[in-house]
Parts: structure tokens; C-alpha cells; sequence
């Protein structure tokens, strides 16, 4: 095949207990992707403690990873399989499916690389950016939870002009507004997840992209997201992103941002729902 690559990638917990990111190669298919997993406000622990977000995003790296060419159907047949095994595994673990509060989920963005295109599939806001050779830079995504999530920035951030120096304390004020959104996801007012429903599956975004004058891409989860300090254009905040990664790597620029946030430990200059969350990407460079 003439689909020489090099990749890069990471998956780098943060200060929750678990790391609910995942990674997904599957090298058979040229198959990558990350998925974030979200734990559910009921909590729940498995056999060997984990979260829920922890069991959704493995139920669906472990399906996605080990899908055969032979069985391969496309990118909606295999984000929908993998969704419909969250499910059952929810059902299986005594989880009542009707309760939003209680489902584990998970953001996904994956593609999946052949010689003259690129095939992606989007849920949540794990984010695809393509990158061409004169240095233009295209999200092939878009993030689906970020108006829903402005509500509960805008709290957080009203909460810091009244004052309030406490993560702790400012994670009170939005939790009722978190559990609100959480009754919107997969509805047209709300967020786009994996839940194990079958409704997740009409709110799933995919398509392909040719390879012409393509030169990399970058996949990440949420976690690796540029610093946004109050109000960061989008756009800069991703010129930023990709800038920083193309020019030093993956992992230099974790390893920038994790020293950021420490810094900030009670989300102040940062404004964000944990000092740091997970962080997971891949940065692939076609030949």
C-alpha cells in the first residue's frame, strides 16, 4: 500500500482516578481514534473498581480494535456495533437504561486512512483537525458539547467574579446545571454521545475527506485542548493547538499544558471543570 505514516500518540491520565480516555489502533484497518469516556452522576464501580466512563470508552476501543477487514462494514456499522455493546454490558451490570444520570458514556472521533481518502465518524468532542500542506488547517469536526457547556462555564465564571477561590465550591454551584444537560444528550437541544441507545446512533456526524495536498492530522480528546483563558477565539485556539504539536510534538506540548494547569489548581485563570482532565491524541503525518 502507498499509505506510508508516522504517528505519535499519547493517552495521559489526569487527576481523576481512573483515565477514562482511550486510544484505538487497529492496524489492519489503519483504523485510529481516541474516545473519551464520562463517568454517569449515579455513581457506579465495576469488578475491578472502574469508573463508568473507564468501562465505555474500553467496551468500545476493545471493539473497535479488534474489527477484521472481513468484518468490517464502515465507519457508521462499526461506531453503531460498538455503541449497541455499551449497551449491553450497562444492562448486563444492572444499569437502568431509562435513567440518563445513570449511563456510562463517551465522546469518539476516529478515521480511518486509505489511499485516497480519509474516512471519519464524530460523536461528543473529541476533535479531527486536517492539516495541508500550505500549512491551512481544517477541523473535520465539530465540538458538540461546547454550547452546552457554556451555561455551566458562565456559572463557574460568575461564581469567580463573586470571589468564590474554590474548585470545590464552584463544582457545587454547576453540578445542578451538569445534571440538567445530561437529560439533552442525543436530543436535538442537547450534546451528541455513545450511551448505548440506539437514538446516539441519528446524531452520529461522518463522512470522508480525499487526501489531496493532505499532510497530517491530528486527533485529540477534549483534555488536550489549547488553554482557554475567558475568551479565546476558537479558531486561535486551535491555529495554537495544531502550531504547538506539529512544531514540538505530542508530548512536549501534554507536558506544557499539564504544568499549566497544576499551576492552576483551583481552575481559576483556566476556567474548567477539573485542575486537569484526561488527555489523548494521535498525530498522524502521511507520506
Amino acid at each position: 500500500m502507498g499509505n506510508m505514516i508516522e504517528m505519535d500518540w499519547i493517552s495521559l491520565q489526569g487527576t481523576g482516578e481512573w483515565n477514562e480516555d482511550a486510544i484505538l489502533l487497529n492496524e489492519e484497518l489503519k483504523l485510529y481514534g481516541v474516545v473519551d469516556g464520562a463517568t454517569s452522576l449515579v455513581p457506579y464501580r465495576g469488578d475491578g473498581n472502574e469508573t463508568g466512563g473507564r468501562l465505555a470508552s474500553q467496551i468500545i476501543k476493545q471493539y473497535a480494535e479488534n474489527v477484521t477487514a472481513a468484518e468490517f462494514k464502515g465507519m457508521k456499522d462499526l461506531l453503531q456495533e460498538a455503541n449497541f455493546r455499551l449497551g449491553q454490558e450497562m444492562k448486563r451490570c444492572g444499569i437502568n437504561l431509562q435513567s440518563k444520570n445513570e449511563l456510562w458514556t463517551a465522546g469518539a472521533a476516529l478515521i480511518r486512512i486509505t489511499d485516497t481518502g480519509i474516512d471519519f465518524i464524530q460523536v461528543g468532542d473529541c476533535m479531527i483537525y486536517a492539516i495541508y500542506e500550505d500549512g491551512s488547517i481544517r477541523p473535520i469536526t465539530r465540538d458538540h458539547v461546547a454550547a452546552i457547556d457554556h451555561e455551566s462555564k458562565q456559572i463557574w465564571l460568575d461564581g469567580i467574579e463573586a470571589g468564590v477561590r474554590s474548585k470545590d465550591q464552584l463544582w457545587e454551584t454547576v453540578k445542578p446545571v451538569i445534571a440538567a444537560n445530561k437529560q439533552k444528550m442525543n436530543t436535538p437541544e442537547g450534546y451528541s454521545v455513545l450511551n448505548g441507545m440506539a437514538e446516539a446512533e441519528q446524531f452520529f456526524e461522518y463522512g470522508r475527506i480525499n487526501r489531496i495536498k493532505l499532510k497530517s492530522l491530528l486527533l485529540v480528546s477534549d483534555g488536550l485542548f489549547y488553554p482557554n483563558e475567558g475568551e479565546t477565539a476558537e479558531e486561535d485556539a486551535v491555529k495554537s493547538l495544531v502550531r504547538q504539536v506539529s512544531r514540538e510534538g505530542l508530548e512536549p506540548y501534554a507536558e506544557w499544558l499539564l504544568q499549566l494547569e497544576q499551576e492552576d489548581a483551583e481552575c481559576i485563570r483556566y476556567p474548567r471543570f477539573k485542575v486537569s482532565d484526561d488527555k489523548t491524541g494521535i498525530y498522524i503525518r502521511l507520506k
